[in-house]
């Protein structure tokens, strides 16, 4: 299935659907996109280097302050349900799921000793549930644009936004995230993507030569074992890191690794030697897009695919049949896994003159060799969360 972003579609709806469910206009319209990851995959939590952009699919909320203390919330993704949620019980555990980022931001807040009020919101998006867009951190600094504009407090900076996005899941959800799906959504100015230092949190822009598209590809395989391989990852980064005598494996180098080979043993070598190579990678990613090196960005991508499947271990058949199609194709530069692995997406650099083949002939390849029905997401580089003020 090839998917086309419906921008202004999307925005409509949410307008009109609100006026339709509260009897009235909202007051704020909040945006907060998705995002895709082109390279540095498994390397924030080590402290390294990633290189996300925003994408043309967001959340949209549509907000105006209640005079009383109730959170009132509808949305039109989880079969049009209004909730209604008291201020002083945004912490009760017996909300449905989908409100969680919406109490959350209200809980922080109130942690710092604000008292938001009351609101009607209503949430529509275009971002694909489980397509690896990170939905569920767009709708965290959505939450947070939108109580922020509630309070008229403008004292933050998207970054700061960002940050807070990740403290509703620190210390509300209790999921120890990185940061890269909130700073990805938040922080770009521009259509282009950002080079983020995961431990100081500096990002510089990177702008996509206008020739090529980013197509995210959707496997349609469930991700399985995520949560477990994920922390069992972790925490080889770690042991390699005490074994190298670094602080995080962002401060060692492959002659370092390779120093150490024997003492490693060789999983804890694949696992250090993937995350040292991957912020290469990506540091060099910077410097051909500025060059409009496309070819040797595709390499780049290809060679991230090839150490996550052999030196981190997070890929599975499906996705190594999906980015071998998709680099067959003569309209593809380069194809990797994107996100945590064990099922999920792909994501793809081509030819922007070329995509609709592209995805024809990957998806035909894709299900004569797995019976899957792979989802095409084509993705335009955005600015970060914004909100509208509408009166």
């Amino acid at each position: 299935m090839y998917k086309e972003s419906t921008f202004v579609t999307i925005r409509e709806t949410v307008l009109a659907r609100f006026a339709q469910v509260y009897g009235h206009d909202a007051q704020y319209l909040v945006r907060a996109p998705g995002r895709a990851n082109l390279i540095g995959e498994h390397t924030d939590y080590n402290e390294g280097f990633v290189m996300p952009l925003a994408v043309n699919r967001a959340v949209w909320m549509a907000v105006a302050p209640r005079e009383d203390d109730q959170i009132c919330v509808f949305t039109i993704d989880y079969g049009d349900e209004l909730v209604s949620i008291p201020t002083n019980q945004v912490q009760e555990p017996i909300w449905p799921h989908w409100t969680t980022y919406i109490r959350g931001a209200w809980w922080l807040m109130q942690q710092q000793g604000q008292n938001p009020c009351g609101a009607d919101i209503l949430i529509g998006s275009d971002i694909p549930i489980g397509g690896g867009m990170s939905s569920s951190a767009a709708i965290g600094v959505a939450s947070i644009e939108a109580v922020l504009a509630l309070l008229g407090d403008n004292r933050y900076t998207q970054k700061q936004k960002a940050l807070l996005a990740v403290d509703i899941e620190h210390k509300f959800t209790g999921v120890p995230v990185g940061v890269m799906d909130q700073m990805a959504s938040a922080i770009p100015e521009g259509p282009y993507a950002i080079l983020l230092d995961c431990r100081s949190l500096e990002t510089e822009p990177v702008v996509i030569p206008q020739q090529a598209s980013i197509v995210v590809i959707n496997s349609m395989k469930p991700r399985q074992l995520v949560d477990s391989e994920y922390a069992l990852r972790r925490q080889q980064c770690e042991d390699a890191a005490k074994i190298l005598g670094v602080k995080s494996l962002r401060d060692a180098t492959l002659d370092l690794v390779n120093q150490y080979a024997s003492t490693l043993g060789d999983v804890l070598l694949r696992r250090a030697r993937h995350v040292v190579t991957e912020n290469e990678r990506t540091l060099k990613m910077r410097d051909v897009l500025m060059s409009e090196n496309l070819t040797q960005a595709g390499e780049l991508i290809n060679n991230s695919h090839y150490s996550l499947r052999d030196d981190y271990e997070v890929s599975i058949q499906e996705l190594d049949i999906l980015t071998e199609k998709a680099r067959q194709h003569q309209a593809c530069f380069g194809a990797r896994i994107m996100g945590g692995g064990f099922g999920g997406c792909a994501v793809s650099l081509v030819q922007r003159e070329q995509v609709s083949g592209f995805v024809d002939a990957v998806k035909e390849q894709y299900a004569a060799a797995t019976g899957l029905q792979a989802e095409f997401y084509v993705c335009e580089p955005t600015a970060g969360s914004s909100v509208e003020f509408l009166v």
